[in-house]
């Protein structure tokens, strides 16, 4: 019997290294443009104001390194703790408000209206104009003899009210305007979670005879939520830093009853020329927006798209 032999396989010898083989590209040259308009634009400014904070620098004067003084002047300037207790009350009412009659503006718009195409053009109308136009057109309508909301009180039999020029109402005044402009805003993020809410648990609520408040309650509301912390987070960052409608209406008048510590950093650097203890005031106040920021997205994300069985 013949056996036939394998064929014998010749070992492929290794290739040898390529000799002018080109080096692995580096990409830091597409990304050196932008770290130095990051460092130039944001890094630079903030890191020249903290050095700034820890001199005593006035303008036109000779300038010392005075290291934590400023910081341990604020702690005592009475001043700077009242703006610090205004801004506070001010941003949450700010907040709270425009949440509230947002979300209602959103459950109404999002039913079967007639014209309700025309009617949320209409109703983002406010959000539209600069704040600065909004203030003097509301500065008019707040005069205690000719504006037009004292005129509206007459019709119901409520005097006048002294609005923004008593220290009590100052406050509440100008979260009205705020309340007025800035509500379509919290409106149309709602909308936009209204419009993501599947039809069939109403469908299923409204067969097990649920009302509508259980429906908003059970349904709506925690399907919802997480664009009511966008639009929270969104309120809170953009009324900490509020200037141009308090300074255009009451430039923190009467006396320092509307005076936020934006307004009061305004006064000490460009009105008392104090460059150093201004920037200690921006720096702590960056802290405060940085602090209140961290806390709105932890909350963020612990809020989580609930089932109808109540679980996460």
């Amino acid at each position: 019997m013949t056996t036939i032999a394998e064929p014998q396989v010749a070992p492929v010898p290794e290739a040898a290294p390529a000799t002018g083989a080109r080096p692995p590209r580096s990409y830091w040259p597409f990304v050196v443009p932008a770290v130095a308009v990051v460092g130039s634009v944001i890094v630079f400014p903030w890191a020249f104001t903290v050095w700034m904070s820890l001199q005593e620098w006035t303008v036109g004067g000779a300038r010392r390194f005075t290291g934590l003084s400023n910081y341990m002047r604020l702690a005592s300037d009475e001043r700077f703790l009242t703006s610090v207790g205004h801004t506070l009350v001010y941003t949450f009412l700010a907040v709270v408000l425009p949440l509230i009659f947002g979300t209602l503006a959103a459950l109404i718009f999002n039913s079967r209206l007639p014209f309700r195409g025309i009617l949320r053009g209409i109703f983002v109308m406010p959000m539209m104009a600069t704040p600065v136009a909004v203030a003097l057109v509301w500065t008019m309508m707040f005069h205690p003899q000719l504006g037009v909301l004292n005129y509206l009180l007459s019709l119901v039999g409520i005097g006048p009210q002294a609005w923004v020029f008593n220290p009590s109402t100052v406050i509440p005044s100008l979260v009205l305007v705020e309340t007025w402009q800035w509500t379509p805003l919290v409106m149309l993020i709602v909308l936009g979670g209204l419009a993501a809410i599947p039809t069939e648990p109403y469908e299923s609520a409204a067969i097990d005879g649920a009302s509508i408040w259980q429906r908003f309650r059970y349904i709506t509301l925690p399907m919802i939520a997480p664009f009511l912390m966008v639009a929270v987070i969104i309120r809170t960052i953009d009324a900490l830093k509020s200037f141009d409608i308090i300074y255009a209406i009451t430039q923190g008048g009467p006396g320092t009853a509307s005076e936020t510590i934006n307004l009061y950093l305004y006064s000490v650097a460009f009105a008392y020329y104090d460059v150093g203890y201004g920037s200690a005031i921006a720096v702590v106040f960056f802290a405060i927006v940085i602090a209140l920021s961290l806390l709105m997205l932890h909350l963020r994300q612990r809020t989580k798209w609930m089932d109808l069985q109540g679980g996460v």
